[in-house]
């Protein structure tokens, strides 16, 4: 059963602008870095319509909404990402590279971590710099064709990671790759998601204002 068009479009919405930011970084000739926490707030955010109309209204306090009506929404949201934030700190150090396969990642890599650290060594998939106390391993995700960067171990210097990010950012400007052909294929999802959203309001507008009502409480 598919539910009311605006609970629907709450929903979809930000899972289509997410596939959107997805396809658009991934139709790039270059590679794109971002931190570890971007790019959980990013996924927090294509998540959020979900949660809102999920969890969040399932589990709404019925005492905060008689007391405060429409506004319990802005406080279930700020607490939704206060949760998010949270995630964000509590995470390890990581750096995500997109449209950037392991092979083209880790020369880049090596040589940037030579000129940060003549001590830095490989093990395997792993790099360390002892010089700015960073330890790291590479993930891969082929598929996709994009790489993480996640701290190995609970001693970290988070001004080693700085350096290390600016300077691979550097870096990876320089590199040309081909655009990742699978960008077309987010496009399409991001696009039908939209179109489903827009299409199922338009066709329903009653259910749009009686759904608004419940939800405002009005």
């Amino acid at each position: 059963m598919i539910p009311d068009p605006l609970r629907l479009a709450i929903a979809l919405v930000p899972l289509a602008a997410y596939f959107t930011l997805l396809a658009l970084l991934n139709a790039r000739r270059r590679a794109f870095i971002t931190t570890g926490g971007c790019d959980l707030a990013a996924l927090g955010a294509a998540l959020s319509g979900l949660v809102l109309v999920g969890p969040i209204e399932l589990f709404r306090p019925e005492t905060a909404s008689a007391n405060y009506g429409g506004y319990v929404w802005l406080f279930l949201l700020v607490f939704y990402w206060l949760w998010v934030w949270l995630a964000v700190l509590v995470a390890r150090p990581r750096l995500v590279i997109y449209n950037a396969s392991g092979a083209e990642l880790r020369p880049i890599l090596a040589e940037t971590a030579r000129g940060l650290d003549p001590q830095a060594r490989w093990a395997g998939d792993s790099l360390t710099l002892p010089t700015l106390n960073v330890a790291l391993h590479m993930e891969c995700f082929e598929i996709m064709r994009h790489s993480s960067l996640v701290a190995s171990g609970g001693k970290q210097n988070m001004a080693g990671w700085n350096r290390l990010s600016a300077e691979l950012r550097t870096q990876l400007a320089s590199l040309r790759v081909a655009s990742n052909p699978r960008w077309l294929g987010l496009m399409l999802m991001a696009i039908m998601l939209m179109a489903l959203s827009i299409t199922h309001m338009a066709n329903h507008p009653q259910q749009v204002a009686q759904a608004v009502q419940e939800m405002l409480e009005l």
